[in-house]
């Protein structure tokens, strides 16, 4: 009996001993789909997949879709041999859905990093085709999303918004990711009544300096002014840069 070759056998690339193999491609998947589209960097748009358009907090999908649209427009016409701050969100419903709306009525690609969920997240229909990309594994979407990430915008959302916020909160904070990345939290009322930022300080849980770490927007023009203003030294040195991990000196 001949035995397939181990990388075209199905049956151990889905087993226990392949995970390692499996985590990889899901590394050297994207990256080959971000250099074939000359994807330089981006801006991420985080937010819960309950906000749409038509809901109660159908305000929240218009602002995302009208700053998704302001970024897509305004990055166009950065001069640059590849593509520059190209919008990019988890790929499904709600205020992902507004930011690649937004990115793709502007004429701009569009990035969504999709997960397989029991609730069957399925990708929007506003995602680049070529940028459609899915995922098993969460802390290599969330990779993902930080490795690329030149700025991030957060509107309200839920336990999946606040563990992407605060792992980019923590990057940063930590010093492992080696340039900052502004955050734009949206929806000021919000954010400051579900986080009580002030009460961390106060309890010492987090420095006086780490509330520099974001800002808050109301309104999708600010929210721009806000994230141009966070990467203009970047923007007039015109040299994309990868969010690099810090390394180990020891």
């Amino acid at each position: 009996m001949t035995h397939p070759l181990a990388y075209r056998n199905e049956e151990f690339l889905n087993s226990e001993a392949a995970r390692p193999l499996r985590i990889l491609a899901e590394y050297l998947g994207p990256m080959q789909a971000f250099q074939r589209q000359r994807i330089a960097d981006t801006i991420v748009f985080f937010g819960s997949a309950r906000l749409a358009a038509a809901g109660p907090l159908g305000h929240y999908y218009e602002a995302a879709r009208e700053l998704a649209r302001l970024v897509t427009t305004w990055s166009k016409d950065l001069a640059s041999h590849g593509r520059r701050y190209v919008v990019c969100t988890g790929g499904g419903g709600g205020i992902m859905e507004a930011a690649n709306r937004g990115a793709s009525e502007a004429g701009g690609r569009t990035i969504g990093l999709n997960i397989g969920l029991p609730h069957e997240q399925r990708p929007n229909r506003y995602v680049t085709r070529e940028l459609s990309l899915e995922f098993h594994y969460f802390f290599m979407r969330k990779l993902w999303f930080a490795h690329l990430a030149r700025a991030l915008v957060v509107f309200p959302g839920g336990f999946g918004t606040l563990d992407e916020l605060t792992e980019i909160l923590t990057l940063t904070q930590t010093g492992k990711i080696e340039r900052p990345i502004p955050v734009v939290l949206y929806g000021s009322s919000y954010w400051k009544e579900v986080i009580n930022f002030e009460a961390l300080v106060r309890h010492g849980m987090i420095a006086q300096g780490d509330l520099a770490l974001f800002q808050f927007a109301d309104d999708p023009a600010g929210a721009l002014a806000l994230l141009q203003a966070g990467i203009a030294a970047e923007v007039e040195a015109g040299t994309p840069a990868i969010a690099h991990s810090r390394t180990c000196r020891r």
